[in-house]
């Protein structure tokens, strides 16, 4: 039997140590009771002494009677084998009872063993079930069928239910949701699963992190699920928490956008009115103190313009929301375009503004176009800006290797250069090549540090190489995603073109050399008519400098006379330039390209310049048959709610020759339109974004609708609107726009997109 060490036997306590009333009773295992009572050591001994001797007297007495002698011979061999056979079974019993005192000894030391085993089981047991319950994690052990087999203290005390009456209840019974794994789950004999947990307590719902492992025993099939789990009510709360800091930055960043929308609206719309009068009045007759004041107007307006665009662009990158918006770009476009529109202020430090696109450069990849054009701006702006003589030159070209494939674009100046020191230091914000406060040029320092940032978000890299005082050269490139390989034939079109460029301007005579070599023709460069005549036997194009002509032709005749009889000359003017086509044609000159020349361009018109033809005709490139000269003037819509903006349009407009008709808002655009007919037509029509009664894009959809009911070809549409970020121009033009002009206007820029729309 099982007795407890505590408990006194025959009125004494058994261990001579007070029982400790921490540590759990120690059980031992005591000695079995006899069976049946034992004789004395004496007796057991005697017994058969005593009946040997009795042998022996009768077998004396057997021979003094004269009895027989085997009698007596028989008596004394029955003594003597009852002494031999008691004493072998006196050795037996000695044998026998060392052998059960010894069996004896091990059983009771296996027993003691056993006993301690089982004490030391049962207190690791009890003592991890105290570490478990010091931690504060439950412990539930369920049957196959979910019931309750054993739950510890904490879960009790969780559920506010006492532990005994645990055993036999389902976690459901208790408001706990948490199911049973099926046995399908655990063929190969485990499962381990695991959930975040709501319970229900008397202080409130707490989240644990519930996991169980479901087990099915090889040999029986029994199934149990044992599961622990760990509170993590303030880590659920710590989520929560940041789920709604979270969506309050959110909030607070769209509010942000939506401000920085209305803001860069509202100021661009009197900036649009400030900068285009000005220009307006530029043109007028004024005195030189008034073009002084006119031209101080135009440059603080231009320099506050674009201090916005960097503060804004800024603060959208700092709000994490300069995403890319990949989609099929043209490079030779983007460039050309941004050397158009950063001419005049080339023109206006007489610098020269040239652009060279390698033939090999994709016709189309898969990148950011607002973006690009972004960076771009910002880059040649500068060059232009710190460059005072020579010229900027941008180069886009294709770098690819085995593993890369990727478009750099280059823009040299020949501006001071820089130190270097400050190379790196000016793509931070704020920073200058120049921080003295007596620099001569200004600005907020942040248009490098905006164009890096972009740059890096397309996946891409920029860097900048310069010498003081010759010059500097920015580089960045970006991968040549999903590229459109240009036709073959392009790097040999000119073969058979032999041309001569004279003009002092070497940038840009030097980016129309590249391009005409480029394309498998011969050019050679002269800044004065001594130099070319030197070149004027091979030589059937002659490309001349306006800025080095006279009225009646004078320079073209000195060349002709000089050995450029037979070849087809090719004025280069530029924008201000284009009132002396007339007497330029008048001279000799067969036809003009205008400054800076767009590579496209150039190719066009060598093409179909008349010289001999090649054996075999080139195809003719993109876009060339498309384009066409419109010498009539252009019937234009004006929807415009601004009277400042429409004057200026309408004024820009007039000037350039054409007829226009102005509208208040969206609906007078769509009755004007639509009320028109087909004699009337308008040939362009420009729409604000932003009217009142009707806005433009649901004029847009209007006008479109009214289109296909009709069955009439759709007339060109130019959104005006102050919001320059990329998704409206993506969003406008998804509505069925033609093109989007961005507030303030450019008159020139103005004039161009509307006439550029009906070449088109």
């Amino acid at each position: 039997m099982i007795a407890d060490s505590g408990i006194e036997q025959d009125g004494k306590v058994a261990s001579g140590d007070e029982p400790s009333s921490k540590a759990p009773p120690r059980r031992m295992l005591a000695a079995p009771p006899p069976l049946a009572p034992e004789l004395p050591p004496a007796s057991r001994e005697g017994l058969p002494f005593l009946t040997i001797v009795a042998i022996g007297v009768l077998a004396g007495l057997a021979h003094l009677t004269g009895a027989p002698t085997f009698i007596t011979i028989g008596l004394l061999v029955t003594g003597l084998g009852g002494l031999a056979m008691h004493l072998r079974n006196r050795k037996i019993e000695r044998r026998t009872a060392a052998l059960l005192d010894e069996t004896a000894a091990r059983s009771r030391a296996e027993i003691e063993t056993l006993a301690d085993r089982m004490w030391e089981m049962q207190e690791s047991e009890e003592r991890f079930r105290g570490l478990i319950d010091a931690l504060g994690d439950l412990v539930v052990h369920r049957d196959r069928d979910g019931h309750i087999v054993y739950a510890n203290k904490v879960f009790a005390s969780l559920v506010d239910v006492d532990q005994r009456n645990l055993a036999g209840k389902t976690l459901s019974e208790l408001g706990i949701d948490v199911g049973i794994v099926p046995d399908a789950a655990f063929s190969d004999h485990e499962c381990l699963s695991s959930t975040d947990v709501a319970i229900r307590t008397p202080n409130g719902p707490r989240w644990f992190s519930w996991i169980e492992l479901s087990v099915r025993d090889r040999d029986t099939g029994a199934v149990s699920h044992r599961a622990i789990a760990r509170d993590i009510t303030a880590r659920k709360r710590a989520e929560s928490s940041l789920i709604t800091a979270r969506e309050r930055a959110e909030y607070a960043s769209q509010a942000k956008s939506r401000f920085l929308a209305t803001v860069s609206h509202e100021i661009r719309t009197p900036m649009n009115g400030i900068m285009g009068m000005a220009k307006l009045l530029a043109d007028t007759d004024l005195s030189p103190e008034q073009r002084t004041y006119v031209g101080a107007v135009s440059t603080s307006a231009s320099a506050l313009l674009a201090l916005i665009e960097d503060l804004l662009d800024y603060s959208k990158i700092e709000a994490g929301r300069f995403d890319p918006e990949p989609q099929p770009t043209s490079l030779r476009e983007i460039a050309d375009n941004i050397i158009e529109l950063m001419a005049a202020k080339a023109f206006s430090k007489n610098i020269g503004l040239g652009c060279h696109v390698e033939p090999d450069v994709p016709q189309m990849i898969t990148a950011d176009p607002g973006r690009v054009r972004q960076v771009l701006l910002n880059l040649i702006g500068n060059a232009v800006k710190f460059t005072d003589a020579g010229g900027v030159l941008l180069t886009v070209a294709r770098a690819r290797t085995e593993s890369t494939d990727r478009i750099c674009f280059t823009i040299a100046d020949t501006g001071p250069g820089l130190r270097e020191e400050d190379m790196e230091r000016i793509f931070e914000e704020f920073e200058q090549s120049d921080g003295t406060s007596t620099r001569v040029h200004g600005g907020a320092g942040l248009g490098l540090a905006i164009s890096k940032r972009l740059v890096n978000a397309m996946g891409g890299t920029v860097s900048v190489s310069s010498r003081l005082g010759e010059g500097s050269e920015f580089v960045f490139d970006i991968p040549a995603t999903a590229a459109t390989e240009p036709p073959q034939y392009r790097q040999s079109i000119l073969s058979d073109r032999r041309a001569v460029i004279v003009s002092k301007n070497a940038v840009e005579a030097d980016a129309i050399a590249r391009t005409i070599r480029a394309h498998g023709g011969a050019v050679e460069i002269a800044a004065t008519p001594e130099q070319a005549a030197s070149f004027a036997a091979s030589c059937n194009v002659l490309l001349v400098d306006a800025a080095l002509e006279n009225s009646d032709g004078r320079l073209l005749k000195r060349l002709r006379q000089s050995g450029f009889t037979d070849c087809e000359a090719i004025t280069l003017i530029a924008p201000t330039d284009r009132g002396m086509l007339g007497e330029f044609r008048a001279s000799g000159y067969a036809t003009f390209l205008a400054r800076p020349v767009r590579g496209e361009t150039l190719l066009r018109v060598l093409l179909t310049s008349h010289v001999p033809a090649p054996a075999e005709p080139h195809p003719e490139p993109r876009g060339a048959a498309s384009v066409r000269r419109r010498d009539q003037s252009l019937s234009v819509l004006i929807a415009e709610d601004n009277d400042i903006n429409a004057m200026l349009a309408r004024a820009t407009l007039l000037k350039a020759g054409h007829r226009v008709k102005i509208v208040g808002n969206g609906k007078a655009a769509v009755e004007a339109v639509t009320d028109a007919g087909l004699k009337h037509r308008f040939d362009v029509v420009l729409m604000d974004l932003h009217m009142p009664v009707m806005d433009g894009l649901d004029a847009i959809a209007a006008i479109r609708r009214h289109e296909e009911a009709m069955a009439v070809p759709p007339i060109p549409i130019m959104v005006l609107s102050a919001d320059s970020q990329e998704k409206t121009r993506h969003s406008v033009l998804a509505h069925g726009a033609s093109g989007f002009v961005t507030k303030p206007l450019d008159p020139d820029a103005l004039v161009q997109a509307v006439e550029g729309q009906v070449a088109a």
